[in-house]
């Protein structure tokens, strides 16, 4: 789950280019998951994001970098 958890819906993350029902099940949540905490999260290159940001930028990439059904659960989950 791990290794995959930067593969993209849409087959254009890494390391494999894998996509859709290719990714574990698990790397795909992680992948939402750990995408959320790293927005929301202060870095020393840019301040944390605001919940309502993240998960906008989420949305947006419903489909494309993330899993789109997935992504329905995050949100049912808010």
């Amino acid at each position: 789950m791990i290794r995959h958890h930067h593969e993209w819906y849409n087959g254009h993350g890494y390391p494999s280019n894998l996509k859709k029902e290719e990714i574990p099940l698990g790397a795909r949540i992680i992948h939402i998951a750990d995408a959320y905490d790293a927005m929301t999260s202060p870095r020393p290159y840019r301040p944390a994001m605001t919940e309502k940001t993240a998960k906008q930028i989420i949305k947006d990439r419903s489909g494309k970098q993330f899993d789109p059904k997935l992504c329905e659960i995050f949100f049912d989950l808010f």
